[in-house]
């Protein structure tokens, strides 16, 4: 009885949350004001200065395809320099060895597009430092390119008519 309870109050608060939660992020794929914007537009417009980011910039679909395929690839080269190179790297306390650039390729393709498949045990196979800043960075990383690719897909259905899907850096 007591799980049939929590799964009604799960349910209920999935329902209850859907409308809201999903107008935020209406208003996010707008570029709209959130309750969040004085907070985090300040370090956005601070990380585009810096990047050289025009946040206005409207996209081709050619140019967003081809943004997503370099930062994707840029991902995937890191992830497996970090992977193969673990042997010199820091944060390798049980001095593990680099790993085989197969296993690399596998592990960081995987990860890239976000089905983390694995062939390995990463206590045994991967240090610290590759597990924390290449892993666990594309689980985050791989999973905003799915939704930044999403809002141009949205864009592109409403947007019918007029010219660009936003820009993928933003």
């Amino acid at each position: 009885m007591s799980a049939a309870i929590q799964y009604i109050l799960y349910f209920a608060v999935l329902v209850v949350l859907a409308i809201p939660l999903g107008r935020f992020m209406a208003h996010v794929m707008d570029g709209e004001h959130t309750f969040l914007s004085p907070v985090l537009a300040p370090v956005e417009r601070g990380i585009y200065r810096l990047l050289r980011i025009d946040a206005k910039e409207q996209m081709g679909w050619k140019r967003y395809l081809v943004s997503v395929l370099a930062f994707s690839g840029i991902g995937l080269v890191v992830l497996i320099a970090l992977q193969m190179l673990q042997a010199v790297l820091p944060g390798n306390p049980q001095h593990l060895p680099g790993v085989s650039w197969d296993l690399s390729f596998n592990t960081a393709a995987s990860f890239i597009t976000n089905t983390n498949w694995q062939s390995y045990s990463g206590e045994t196979t991967l240090s610290y430092l590759v597990q924390f800043m290449g892993l666990t960075v594309q689980n985050f990383v791989s999973a905003g390119t799915g939704i930044a690719v999403m809002f141009a897909l949205i864009r592109g259905f409403r947007q019918v008519k007029e010219q660009g899907l936003g820009s993928f850096w933003v």
